[in-house]
């Protein structure tokens, strides 16, 4: 990890430092995605099969899962497994009832009632990332609050193994989500066959869920089509920022960068102390538990993209991670909650010495669908009211509609639109 003295960059070398290793490589994906959205578009299945036996080195014929599959894998995988997903379920369920729009009425003025009602998005895609980790926690993350919302059709695409095979803890957290519709294709190939449909893959109105910068400029790149689904947010590599103090036992901070270390080669983890000798510490204690870790491989090379920072206080900490906008911040120090009102940009943040970003990623409730690169700056992490829209209405009757006109009228004739005047005025004169 590059050590830093914050207080000796200049504004330039600061802004510099922040930026995400992958800016450059979401600029070079752009020509290989589209490509792959217009075959998709124009073949369908054959080219869902073509690009898979290509990227993922297996044909998924059938594309679907059998529903009987679905039904089985319950009994595959292990009975504490099987417990474990029905408690972060359960957890999940808890948090994510609390939200939601809710529907209102309001009388703006005598006779006139606006209302807003609220609708579930009709057809959803879900995608899970498959790759070197199966994410079966990221299918209960969209799961739950896509069924809460209660949309009407939900298709959840996930890459396989080398076998064709899905990870049967996947399909079980699919299934008591209620999700039966189970295409094994990833990558942008699976983002285009839910954007636009093929012959076993219905179309959708927006899509949900992580996925590397492939996958992510699929997403943007498919939302900008006419007619295009919309899409949840951008949501590429993993990314944590640590902050720490004297009272932070430097094996947490360690475990924590490490932890987000070992989800892609791509991934960026950022520390910073208000010492040198809290950083020389923790990043000791980094290569150290870096020996114990199975995916040593992909987190070694994250940490090569990784910054360790000193600041001045944890003031200016917490200001420069409101600079950088992460996906998740953890406050791993004594007292922590007493500076949350000072965060302003993050996806979700982790408040003390016990609240592991393990949790959010598993069974707090909390949704681990975040934005990624910065985007935390205008972007939430994911909700119901994602799966959901809202509908504006308004009646008048004839004692609103003669409250109203004298305004509209006015403003209307002031805008030189004519029409909409003459709308009301008629009305007026009969």
């Amino acid at each position: 990890m590059r050590k830093i003295i914050w207080e000796k960059q200049s504004k330039e070398e600061r802004q510099r430092l922040l930026q995400r290793p992958t800016a450059q490589t979401n600029r070079d994906t752009e020509g290989i995605v589209k490509a792959i959205l217009d075959d998709v578009r124009r073949e369908g299945d054959v080219a869902l099969r073509r690009y898979t036996q290509k990227f993922d080195k297996y044909d998924p014929t059938p594309i679907l899962i059998a529903e009987k599959q679905i039904d089985e894998a319950e009994q595959k995988i292990d009975p504490s497994l099987r417990q474990a997903i029905k408690s972060a379920y359960a957890n999940l369920m808890i948090f994510h009832k609390r939200q939601g729009y809710q529907p209102f009425a309001v009388e703006t003025l005598p006779g006139l009632k606006c209302e807003r009602i609220v609708r579930s998005i009709p057809k959803v895609g879900l995608y899970i990332p498959g790759g070197t980790a199966p994410l079966l926690s990221t299918t209960l993350m969209l799961g739950v609050p896509s069924q809460l919302a209660g949309n009407g059709l939900c298709v959840l695409c996930t890459p396989c193994n080398a076998q064709g095979e899905i990870n049967p803890a996947i399909l079980f957290a699919a299934k008591i989500c209620g999700i039966r519709l189970i295409a094994r294709v990833g990558g942008a190939q699976a983002i285009a066959a839910m954007a636009f449909g093929t012959e076993s893959v219905p179309a959708v109105d927006k899509i949900f869920g992580p996925g590397n910068v492939y996958v992510t400029q699929a997403k943007i790149l498919a939302a900008k089509e006419p007619n295009g689904p919309a899409m949840d947010m951008p949501a590429g590599p993993s990314e944590v920022l640590v902050i720490v103090d004297a009272s932070t036992p430097a094996c947490f901070a360690a475990a924590d960068l490490l932890a987000q270390a070992e989800h892609d080669t791509r991934s960026q983890v950022v520390l910073i102390a208000e010492s040198e000798t809290q950083i020389d510490a923790i990043r000791d204690e980094v290569s150290r538990q870096l020996e114990l870790l199975p995916r040593k491989a992909i987190a070694q090379e994250a940490i090569k993209n990784s910054l360790a920072i000193v600041a001045a206080s944890k003031e200016q900490a917490i200001e420069i991670s409101n600079a950088y906008a992460p996906e998740h911040l953890i406050l791993c120090f004594e007292g922590a909650e007493a500076y949350l009102n000072l965060v302003q940009n993050a996806g979700s943040v982790f408040c003390g010495l016990y609240t592991p970003e393990s949790f959010g990623d598993y069974a707090s409730g909390t949704n681990h669908v975040l934005p990624t690169e910065g985007y935390a700056r205008a972007y939430a992490g994911l909700t119901v009211e994602a799966f959901q829209k809202t509908i504006t209405v308004q009646q008048a009757s004839k004692p609103g509609f003669d409250a109203l006109t004298k305004t509209v009228v006015t403003m209307a004739e002031a805008e030189g639109l004519d029409g909409h005047a003459r709308a009301v005025k008629i009305r007026k004169e009969r």
